[in-house]
């Protein structure tokens, strides 16, 4: 029998599992139907929790936003065995305050005339669901789901800290 996944409305604990994870896979939908996905670097979330991407105005994927607002993110915490995937409403702003505000010096190797350059725009993605996996990386751990499976022939249950499925505004 499949585990039944606890389901949250709270994103804060969804937000907590990436907020060290700077590097994520957004996916897009090509002018094909076609998944289409490329590394971003995620700014801080904003205070509505919505997640920043910084990007060039010709961008492709900036085009497929544009004809499906619809985009996916996934993140992986390789070292510490978590892992979050995020689905959203896409949309391009041109807001040069906010620009300002998320912008790094760093930035400027990918973006060389910083936040005067008229084909930098931002990414926001709104976050409707997402969901989040603490797999059982450590040694104890990992040894107790085995025993479990070896005496009781049951595998290891996730609990709400370790699984969840979070629905923006509730069940959809």
């Amino acid at each position: 029998m499949a585990q039944q996944v606890a389901v949250t409305q709270d994103i804060v604990k969804l937000l907590e599992k990436i907020k060290d994870v700077k590097y994520t896979t957004l996916t897009t939908l090509d002018a094909h139907g076609r998944l289409h996905g490329r590394p971003m670097y995620t700014c801080a979330p904003g205070n509505d929790g919505a997640l920043w991407f910084f990007s060039e105005k010709d961008a492709q994927k900036v085009a497929e936003i544009r004809a499906n607002e619809q985009v996916g993110l996934g993140y992986a915490d390789i070292d510490n065995a978590e892992y979050v995937t995020i689905a959203g409403a896409a949309s391009v702003t041109d807001d040069q305050e906010k620009i300002k505000e998320l912008w790094r010096e760093d930035f400027r190797g990918f973006f060389p005339k910083g936040t005067d350059d008229p084909n930098l725009t931002l990414i926001k993605v709104e976050i409707e669901s997402g969901e989040y996996w603490d797999t059982p990386g450590n040694v104890l751990v990992r040894a107790f789901a085995y025993l479990k499976a070896r005496t009781t022939g049951e595998k290891h249950q996730p609990t709400p800290d370790e699984q969840a499925k979070v629905q923006v505004g509730g069940p959809q």
